[in-house]
């Protein structure tokens, strides 16, 4: 029998209510976990922990980890002010996260970010975000897509080395790219729409959304880095 690995997927912190109920959730779209099994992999859920050491305890548990989209990053942390159209803080998502991308990198663990999840893999090592831009959604709550282009010679080309449709939903992006990332796809706007990590273990990040699509496509990547 064929040990299926374990994927981390971080998770939202919000106000939810079902049933009877009313209360502070761990939140995650089906999509997300749905993905990784489609992918061959088992997924566990990450919650934000209040204490960002514990990251590394975590990760030594898990055989990949991926960072779930959500909330736009607290302009701060990348040195910017905030612009009147950046979304609501999510503090703990931001300093739980950071601290996950962190030990992940340190401990050469595979990393994928998704949407939120790839721009704050970059401001991690010290890039910024754009943080507004239109036409990458279908309107508040709706998900548009749009034409992806791979770099030639990036892990991502030898992936997905075609241009490829992607859902997508988003209003920021990377701006300046991190020291240690390579841009391995792009829109035909022009907006980056993935990195990777240049030396030190499988990272990438993506700023679409691929739970939202049918292909396992990066996730199935991972999922085999994962089993390395």
């Amino acid at each position: 029998m064929v040990t299926k690995p374990l994927i981390g997927v971080t998770t939202y912190l919000n106000p939810a209510a079902w049933g009877l109920w009313n209360m502070p959730a761990a939140l995650l779209p089906a999509q997300y976990p749905a993905l990784v099994q489609r992918a061959g992999g088992l997924a566990a859920m990450i919650p934000p922990d209040p204490d960002p050491d514990s990251a590394p305890a975590v990760l030594a548990r898990l055989d990949a980890l991926i960072v779930a989209g959500g909330a736009d990053v607290e302009p701060r942390r990348y040195g910017a002010e905030r612009d009147p159209r950046t979304g609501p803080a999510a503090p703990e998502r931001d300093a739980w996260e950071l601290a996950l991308i962190h030990a992940a990198l340190a401990a050469r663990v595979p990393l994928l970010g998704i949407c939120r999840g790839m721009q704050l893999l970059n401001v991690a090592l010290g890039g910024t975000l754009r943080q507004h831009l239109d036409g990458h959604t279908g309107g508040e709550g709706v998900f548009t897509s749009h034409t992806v282009k791979p770099v030639p010679g990036t892990r991502y080309a030898s992936i997905v080395p075609y241009a490829t449709e992607v859902p997508s939903y988003h209003h920021q992006a990377v701006d300046r790219v991190a020291e240690g990332l390579t841009v391995s796809a792009y829109a035909e706007d022009g907006t980056v729409e993935a990195v990777e990590v240049a030396s030190g273990g499988w990272g990438v990040g993506v700023q679409w959304h691929p739970e939202m699509g049918r292909e396992v496509g990066v996730v199935g990547a991972l999922v085999e880095a994962a089993r390395a």
